[in-house]
């Protein structure tokens, strides 16, 4: 099996719906960091598993620099973009979605999970 990651940066804009009260619930913004790890039994006809600049494209296209409310139609939590990413990229199995320093959120494809460790 054949394994790659690739890590951006991005800037983005959210407003959050939640039950409680929260400042998140205000427009505002991060500077955040995703990692995307995908796998494959088998290269492409390129050689690759999945193309760094096809990830980067599909991320960058979709949140940044932009209103990540507008790119999606769900709540966009850390956990939620996280898991979003993973279906948007091929091969993709796991996305860490870092928000900002010291808050992060994972997402591991069911079926994973054991992969998923030794990464």
């Amino acid at each position: 099996m054949y394994f790659v990651s690739k890590r951006l940066e991005i800037s983005y804009a959210h407003r959050l719906s939640l039950d409680y009260e929260s400042k998140c619930t205000r427009l505002h913004g991060h500077n955040a960091v995703v990692t995307v790890w995908c796998c494959s039994n088998e290269l492409d006809k390129n050689g690759m598993v999945t193309d760094f600049t096809a990830i980067k494209k599909i991320i960058n296209d979709n949140l940044d620099h932009g209103f990540a409310n507008d790119a999606v139609d769900f709540n966009p939590t850390a956990e939620s973009l996280a898991r979003w990413i993973c279906g948007q990229v091929p091969n993709c199995y796991k996305v860490v979605f870092q928000e900002s320093e010291g808050n992060a959120a994972a997402y591991i494809k069911d079926g994973y999970e054991e992969i998923a460790k030794m990464m």
